[in-house]
């Protein structure tokens, strides 16, 4: 029995040439236009047992079952090491109302400034890993990490979720935008036509 090919001919015979309203962007404006990503704080131990924390917008859910995440570090990051050495680390969603803290993790380093202290965000002891959660966070991802690999100047952690606690009083979260604004966006949908 053949192999069935459902592409068998060249794709591209199949579209004209002309472009239409598409046209070709630099990588950084083609990034810019994915905008609005979801900003999170990530918490983790640096290789001193010191509590950090780090605005992150690389986040995402990679499997059901098991519960996985990952984060996505950049080597530079003062986050970087600490989270390799000690394989943990919290996903934070922060709040509306935590948007001046969680813009102070995002925009200073961990080598400099303890966080954990100036960002103005409460930090608590967090149940089944050492690095702390940010209390009143709409959501809290404790993780432990199974595996890590480099992706050019980033490395990608993936953390199985061990503990997860939330606020039930506001579902919003943070998003960035291409200007580096940080605003939550609201979870209700209108109803449309299809």
């Amino acid at each position: 029995m053949r192999n069935h090919n459902p592409y068998r001919y060249p794709i591209l015979n199949y579209y004209p040439d002309v472009a239409g309203m598409m046209k070709t962007l630099s990588q950084n404006d083609a990034f810019a236009r994915s905008a609005p990503m979801v900003y999170a704080v990530v918490t983790s131990v640096d290789e001193q047992g010191k509590p950090n924390a780090l605005g992150v917008s690389w986040v995402t859910r990679t499997s059901f079952d098991p519960f996985l995440m990952l984060i996505s570090i950049d080597h530079s990051r003062y986050s970087h090491a600490g989270i390799r050495k000690n394989r943990e680390f919290v996903i934070n969603y922060p709040g509306p109302d935590q948007k001046k803290g969680a813009w102070v993790c995002g925009t200073t380093t961990g080598r400099n400034t303890d966080k954990t202290k100036t960002s103005g965000l409460v930090f608590i002891k967090s149940e089944k890993v050492r690095p702390p959660t940010i209390d009143g966070a709409t959501v809290a991802f404790e993780c432990q990490v199974i595996s890590e690999f480099e992706t050019g100047d980033h490395t990608i952690f993936i953390g199985k979720v061990v503990a997860t606690r939330g606020n039930p009083e506001d579902e919003r979260h943070l998003y960035v935008t291409s200007q580096f604004q940080l605003y939550p966006l609201d979870n209700t949908l209108e109803e449309s036509e299809p």
